[in-house]
Formats: structure tokens, sequence, C-alpha cells
């Protein structure tokens, strides 16, 4: 980039300090972040159901697809989801959440250390420990916080509560996990419960615990978490592995393919609008022609494009092209 097109940055590098930061403008729609705030515990179930996420506001689901989410639902079983990188496959949990009005997503993102305990719950042992030690040394009367202030389900224990609509869980990149989890989650699945045997050993029926989604508590009887109807589970992949004959055989899968120019086109449509979509059919081809050399995702593109929309600067697409659209694997 050379002295000439130096009127878009906002950063300039001189190191001079300057208000440069008021001309910045508006984020693009899928960088726009906000913050609600749950009031109530009680309410918890209520707020699940009407907080929603945008991020799925703008998904445009091919027909196969749609008959895959709708196929999962009505067979109550996981839908796996497997296709290259930035093919929507996580934004189609949000968008089935926000269209049939399911609440947050419970999202579980998979690394190679993942384990089916952790996604179900994790206990504060130690913390609990030293709070008891600390009262006793204090010698404090008031009574101490019971179990539960130490056990937090997780986003997949969280998903199968008994709530009175089943919500949505994304259990994302599972080719990227130890070579046994994918056996682990088949009883769960099955079943639609677990046991969590810290609470199943206590004398108390009912004890409160703290959920995935911050949004309150839930009670769990009895050490058993058991779901009143199977949560939506997609279950991405990028197609780095195969996953054994039983999990595939528990699961209705479908592959998404790289969006074509058309649906391209309405991609960015609907994200910046009827306008910009028309002003970037030069920036699509070209990205569309890069795409056929080297993997590249879709959201690239619409960064692209947004650059281009909100700077009006078509000299800059060439520099903005090699530095929003670099491959995402080789050279």
């Amino acid at each position: 980039m050379n002295g000439e097109r130096r009127d878009w940055r906002i950063y300039t590098g001189s190191g001079m300090p300057h208000d440069g930061i008021s001309r910045l403008p508006d984020p693009p729609p899928w960088r726009r972040f906000s913050v609600a705030t749950v009031r109530s515990a009680s309410r918890a179930e209520a707020e699940a159901v009407q907080l929603g996420d945008n991020r799925g506001a703008t998904y445009r689901a091919a027909p196969v697809v749609v008959d895959a989410v709708n196929t999962a639902m009505y067979l109550r079983r996981p839908l796996l989801v497997t296709g290259p990188p930035g093919t929507g496959k996580s934004t189609l949990a949000y968008s089935v959440a926000a269209e049939l009005r399911l609440g947050r997503v419970l999202s579980w993102s998979i690394t190679s250390r993942s384990t089916l305990a952790e996604g179900l719950y994790s206990y504060d042992a130690i913390g609990r420990l030293q709070d008891l030690n600390l009262a006793s040394s204090l010698r404090r009367e008031e009574p101490q916080p019971d179990i539960g202030s130490y056990l937090r389900l997780g986003p997949l224990g969280t998903a199968f509560l008994p709530w009175e609509r089943p919500r949505v869980l994304l259990v994302d990149e599972l080719d990227k996990s130890d070579i046994d989890l994918p056996n682990d989650l088949l009883t769960l699945f099955e079943e639609g419960r677990f046991v969590v045997p810290e609470l199943a050993r206590l004398s108390e029926r009912d004890v409160m615990v703290l959920t995935a989604d911050d949004l309150g508590s839930a009670v769990v009887s009895s050490g058993i978490v058991a779901c009143s109807d199977f949560p939506l589970v997609i279950i991405t992949s990028n197609g780095e592995r195969e996953f054994p004959a039983p999990f595939l055989r528990r699961c209705i899968r479908v592959d998404l393919a790289q969006p074509t120019a058309v649906q391209i086109a309405a991609i960015v449509e609907a994200h910046l609008g009827q306008e910009a979509s028309v002003k970037s059919y030069e920036l699509i081809e070209q990205f569309l022609q890069r795409r056929d050399r080297r993997v590249l995702a879709t959201d690239q593109l619409l960064n692209a494009v947004y650059l281009s929309s909100a700077l009006g600067r078509q000299e800059l697409f060439d520099d903005w092209l090699e530095l929003v659209l670099r491959p995402l694997s080789g050279s």
C-alpha cells in the first residue's frame, strides 16, 4: 500500500496520539456485540427461551440442510454437519435457535483434550473444602453454601435439563476430539440422561446447581439430569477424520458444499443489503476465482465487501483482497 492511500486508515503507525478512532464506522453486522443481564434466577427458563442470538438471522440454509434439520428434530437425533471451513456449519445452530425461539445456543467447542465429563459438569471440590475450612477456623455459625454452589453443569449437561422447550446444543468441531469422545457420547444420546455422582450420594433429593448459560440455577433431583424432550444437537466436523460406525448410525448426516455465486450474492445481501450485493459483483467473481485455487471461507469475502461498502474506496480492492482473502491452508 503506498502513501497516497492513507486517508482511510485510523491507525497511522506514526506514534503520535490522536482522536481518529471517532472516524471508525459502525462494525459489520456479524461483529456487533451486546450483553443481556438476567436479574432473577427464578426466571431462568423463561428468559432462556426469550434470549436468542442474532448470529443466525442472516443465515440462508439450502433445502437439503433444511430437510436434515427437520429430520433430526422429528427423530430426536443429533445432526452431524460436515463441510469445509466457512460454509456455515456452526451458524446453522444459531439460525435454528433464532427461528424457533429456542433461546441461547449452548456451545461446546471441542479440542483434543475435551472429555465427556467436562461437557456434562464441573465440581469445585477444592474450593468447597477451602470454604468449609475457612468457616471452621473463623467459627462462623451462619449456614455454609451447599454443594450446589460449587457444581456447574456444562453446555452438554445444561442441554439435557428438562426444559419445557428443547435447547439447541452446538458441539463444534468434534473431529478435533480424542478418538474415544464420539463413542463416549452414545449412552447419553440414547438414554437422554446422566448421573452426577457427587449429588446422587447425598441424602438431599433436590439440589440447586449452576448452569452453563449463566441464566441462573436448576434443580437436580437424586443426582439425575434427564431431558423431557431431546435437545437439538448440532455437531460440526471439518471432515478431518472418520467417526466410528456406531456413532454415525445414531446421527442424521448432511454435507455442506461451498456456496455458489448466486448463494454468495444472497448471503452478501442478507448481511449488508441489496446495494452492497450489486456493487460487489466484481469482488464476488474474484473471490470465486481465488477459491478455485485456495481454501477460502465466505466470511472472508464478507469482510472485503464490508470494507468496500463502508469506505467506498474501489481503488483499494486489490489491497483488501490480499489482506482478507489469505488462504486458510497451504501457501
